[in-house]
């Protein structure tokens, strides 16, 4: 520890260039992760609020939503054996507001169910971020597809499909405007998988999070990023150590020939890693947080305190990887001929 924290005096600069390095891959990690996430929430709060259980789709629609018809004796079956179950259908929309400007939104309807908001026919619930935009309780909204009118009724927060606001209404409205009888999905809460029909397809919620079109291009896409600068950040550790032992062989002789053990130098190089690890941590957790509290309303940037508490001990690990892989040289090290190199 001592002789780790008296090299790090010695060469103040090559190891705050270093944690400077890993201060901004860090910070642009848990930028990026924020904004998987946010973007995450975007697109499918509605799904990914509900708690764990199993979904149903129709095996004809080949894990497309919208061409999903669940057969009513088929539903009637499974709602009566789970009192918990619900059956609900999604399809995308607009509703015009009393200035006759159009608003995109999902419309969503579902037997009923405390995990989804109740409505009666000609009423609405709608995502909060509609109330942003000017929508208020009471107001009366218009669809090409509705002959009457939606009166808001209230706002739900964070209800969010495919990146537009939830608009929750009654199953006649739904079916007068979709010419659809049939649900499209069935919903069980819980971890067991109950006897389906041959003509569902069960889908854990993640894997439904997976049918949802683009989510899983999306998240595949910031997720390989966010693990490339991960592997970018133990590639530095790798090659910073690397080099730093390069230079240091005759040093490593010596202190092998007095006495010191491999074991003791490793101790050394991981404190050093430990530390700057640490404190680029510390610095790129708190701008990232602040940047996570300040960020716009309209900013899908979602930063959580475990997904933060996840990266960092990632962090540790790749760092703590890539200096132990830098240093198996030090173990070959021999005293007589590491000094008759001479320290360079």
């Amino acid at each position: 520890m001592n002789m780790a924290w008296k090299e790090m005096k010695k060469n103040k600069m090559r190891f705050m260039i270093l944690g400077s390095i890993v201060f901004l891959v860090s910070l642009l990690t848990f930028i990026i992760s924020g904004l998987a996430n946010g973007l995450s929430q975007d697109n499918a709060a509605l799904i990914k609020d509900l708690p764990d259980g199993q979904f149903y789709m129709s095996t004809e629609a080949e894990q497309t939503i919208n061409l999903s018809k669940i057969d009513t004796d088929v539903q009637g079956k499974l709602l009566n054996k789970h009192k918990e179950a619900v059956a609900f259908s999604i399809q995308m929309g607009f509703l015009n507001d009393e200035d006759e400007k159009q608003q995109s939104v999902a419309f969503v309807t579902s037997t009923e169910s405390q995990l989804f908001e109740n409505v009666q026919k000609g009423e609405v619930v709608l995502d909060q971020s509609m109330q942003d935009k000017g929508i208020q309780v009471g107001d009366s909204l218009t669809s090409n597809q509705y002959s009457g009118k939606f009166i808001v009724k209230g706002f739900s927060d964070q209800k969010k499909f495919s990146h537009a606001p939830v608009a929750f209404i009654n199953t006649e409205d739904y079916r007068e405007m979709y010419r659809a009888t049939e649900m499209q999905l069935i919903f069980v809460p819980g971890k067991d998988s109950p006897d389906a029909a041959k003509e569902l397809e069960v889908f854990t919620k993640k894997e439904f999070l997976n049918t949802i079109s683009s989510y899983k291009a999306e998240q595949t896409s910031l997720n390989m990023i966010v693990w490339f600068l991960v592997v970018i950040s133990g590639m530095l550790f790798g090659i910073f150590f690397y080099l730093m032992n390069v230079q240091k062989m005759g040093l490593y002789g010596i202190l092998k020939a007095i006495g010191v053990k491999t074991r003791t130098l490793f101790k050394m190089m991981w404190t050093q890693m430990i530390f700057i690890t640490g404190m680029a941590l510390m610095i790129s957790i708190t701008l990232s947080q602040v940047l996570n509290m300040l960020a716009p309303k309209d900013m899908p940037f979602h930063l959580t305190l475990e997904t933060t508490r996840q990266l960092s001990i990632v962090f540790f690990m790749i760092g703590f990887i890539g200096s132990t892989i830098s240093g198996i040289q030090i173990k070959k090290v021999e005293p007589l001929h590491a000094i008759q190199r001479g320290e360079v």
